[in-house]
């Protein structure tokens, strides 16, 4: 990994991944060493990923699979780094050939990545190509959040969602860009939602947001008049925490205790990474085979997005700290998002909402879409639908 330039804290500076090849070898050592645990007892994914799913993944890993690919893709797009609020952020600028292009920053999750984001790149700056217009076209900022990824890791707690939105808009303020949209999905869409809050308080330039989660829980009230669909959404909701979300109250509380386990053992990450892809992928009825939805060198790609820095502890600490300030202030019927607000739906989300509910906490809410197909991951699942609810949301919008 190399930086080119000044090393002044306010520069942006090109960044080039370059992996040491002895890096990779010790990675496939440890994947051949592995100890494994015996089979799971049941025949489904309801005790974890199963021991031949993982087993096949690692077997691809360690034969067949092929970095250095992602890596030339990675710096193709081109990479950069700047340091904001003295953490090194890392990020993907792709700045698209359209004249006046407008400039949408666009945040990830856990355990998400840049990579997230990889089928949508093209249809995003490069619209005439893949269906769109040329007035579609945008430069997209794609961020590393803060521990995660090749951005740095946070040496102090802090690090929060709003204090990653700050340090969001500085960015955009850095690279240039007086007016821009943000777009995000699960900790991405708490950034996102905090940046509007932002907007509204400071005047960061931001001209609209578009998520597709809305981190927000129905009131008493709300739940006491709600329809069947307004119930089943908040029983998923309900299902997923109380079945699902493990791993959420582990990093949650103890974000370092995990971290030794998922620093030393890349069977381990890739089993604790896959188990997500594995139960919220998809539409409900596609839950349970990840490799259904996703290329299975897609999924390890990310995977090595937390293997290569060493970003497991580090990830999980934005839980901790999460679980500490909230998730977001914004967006809720204490502090509702006045500004423009595009919302897609993902029918295997577990964080459903509907229309009405959120009507009442984005007061512009200029786009809502209940998309066909799709669960957690929507910009890697369905990148068509999403990028063309993206160009809805922000389409004859002043962001230039």
């Amino acid at each position: 990994m190399t930086s080119i330039g000044s090393a002044h804290p306010t520069d942006i500076t090109p960044f080039t991944l370059d992996i040491p090849q002895a890096d990779l070898d010790d990675l496939r050592r440890r994947l051949r060493d592995t100890r494994w645990p015996d089979a799971e007892t049941v025949d489904d994914t309801s005790q974890g990923p199963r021991l031949a799913v993982i087993r096949r993944l690692v077997e691809r890993w360690a034969t067949a699979y092929d970095w250095r690919a992602t890596e030339r893709q990675l710096n193709e797009w081109g990479q950069c780094t700047t340091t904001i609020d003295g953490l090194e952020v890392h990020f993907l600028h792709v700045k698209s050939a359209v004249p006046g292009a407008r400039p949408l920053l666009l945040t990830h999750g856990w355990p998400g990545s840049v990579l997230e984001f990889r089928h949508a790149i093209g249809p995003l700056t490069d619209p005439e190509a893949h269906g769109g217009a040329a007035e579609d076209a945008f430069d997209v900022v794609i961020p590393s959040l803060p521990g995660f990824g090749f951005s740095g890791q946070p040496t102090e707690t802090g690090w929060d969602i709003a204090r990653t939105a700050r340090a969001w808009a500085v960015l955009m303020e850095r690279l240039g860009y007086s007016r821009w949209f943000a777009q995000g999905g699960d900790i991405g869409a708490s950034v996102t939602a905090e940046l509007g809050s932002l907007e509204t308080e400071r005047g960061i330039g931001l001209a609209g947001i578009h998520l597709n989660m809305a981190q927000f829980m129905p009131t008493d009230e709300e739940m006491q008049q709600a329809t069947d669909d307004e119930r089943l959404m908040v029983q998923e909701t309900g299902y997923y925490f109380g079945v699902l979300s493990a791993y959420s109250q582990e990093m949650s509380t103890r974000p370092q205790t995990i971290g030794y386990s998922l620093s030393d053992s890349p069977v381990g990450l890739a089993s604790w990474i896959y188990a997500m892809f594995q139960d919220v992928g998809g539409s409900h009825d596609e839950h349970g085979d990840a490799e259904k939805l996703f290329d299975l060198d897609e999924i390890i790609d990310d995977i090595m997005l937390y293997w290569l820095p060493n970003a497991a502890a580090s990830s999980a600490r934005m839980y901790w700290e999460a679980a500490r300030t909230g998730w977001t202030s914004a967006g809720t019927l204490e502090n509702p998002l006045r500004l423009p607000v595009g919302l897609s739906i993902m029918p295997g989300e577990y964080m459903r909402r509907s229309r009405r509910w959120a009507e009442r906490r984005y007061t512009d809410l200029v786009h809502f879409n209940e998309v066909s197909r799709g669960g957690h991951f929507a910009m890697l699942e369905q990148p068509e639908a999403l990028v063309e609810d993206v160009r809805t949301t922000f389409r004859h919008r002043d962001g230039r």
